[in-house]
């Protein structure tokens, strides 16, 4: 869904029969949002669902949208974000979203140790990373196994992702980890520009240091590379493991 409203913010059109708009199945960057009401005087309600709750439960609201946080508690459901230790995280604190509701699944069929891995008595492991800021707001991180650790410190590659976005040269983008030359693991952005013609030498050190002005040093990509789409699946998801095979097969 992020990738079609980016999309649309490039096209030409109105939407003067639509009253609202929603997005989920990855996080929207703010700009988006910003950016699509400024445009079309129209919210997007970002949020978070999945299979195994069968509901959306966590979102933003009418008339209670923070840009760039998947908002709070649908009422019916409850969250919580916890550490490896399986104890509740301080406001701010990365750890692993949990939630509880009434339309969570039992198990999965036939694949009793991914309901082992999952389904966790009333709460169900979303395998989200997430943080929680002290007005109770729920921001995504990146999938547990799309997170980075550089230099013994955790990155997020949808925070890198979203500073990336805000740049005007920048129509969508992923970020994933990729080893150094010491095999240490580093970001790594793979861009679609607006215009493919641009120069990728200037455009990659331009990306870096756009990075670099907003966010900590450790977190800029070390590299960028630039395709003319990203791979995605038949929902619009970045197919992110494609990507990773992208490097290190042709670093093998």
């Amino acid at each position: 869904m992020p990738t079609l409203y980016g999309q649309m913010l490039e096209a030409e059109g109105s939407m003067n029969n639509v009253r609202l708009c929603v997005s989920a199945g990855e996080a929207l960057p703010g700009d988006y949002i910003n950016r699509w009401n400024d445009r079309f005087d129209l919210d997007i309600l970002d949020g978070i669902g999945s299979t195994e709750m069968a509901h959306i439960f966590i979102s933003n609201l009418p008339g209670d949208i923070h840009a760039g946080s998947s908002g709070k508690v649908v009422p019916g459901y409850e969250a919580r974000i916890v550490s490896e230790e399986m104890t509740d995280v301080a406001p701010g604190e990365i750890g692993t979203l949990l939630v509880k509701g009434d339309s969570a699944a039992a198990f999965y069929w036939n694949k009793h140790q991914k309901t082992r891995q999952t389904i966790m008595g009333q709460w169900v492991n979303t395998g989200d990373k997430y943080y929680q800021d002290e007005q109770g707001y729920f921001y995504c991180a990146g999938r547990s196994d799309d997170m980075l650790k550089v230099g013994g410190i955790w990155v997020s590659p949808n925070e890198v992702e979203s500073c990336l976005i805000k740049h005007p040269a920048v129509l969508e983008c992923a970020v994933i980890g990729a080893p150094d030359e010491n095999n240490l693991i580093k970001p790594m952005a793979f861009v679609v520009l607006k215009k493919p013609d641009q120069s990728a030498t200037h455009m990659e050190a331009e990306l870096q240091d756009f990075v670099k002005s907003s966010l900590a040093l450790y977190k800029y990509p070390r590299w960028v590379r630039f395709l003319e789409e990203l791979p995605k699946t038949a929902t619009g998801k970045i197919k992110r493991f494609e990507l990773r095979n992208m490097v290190y097969s042709q670093a093998a």
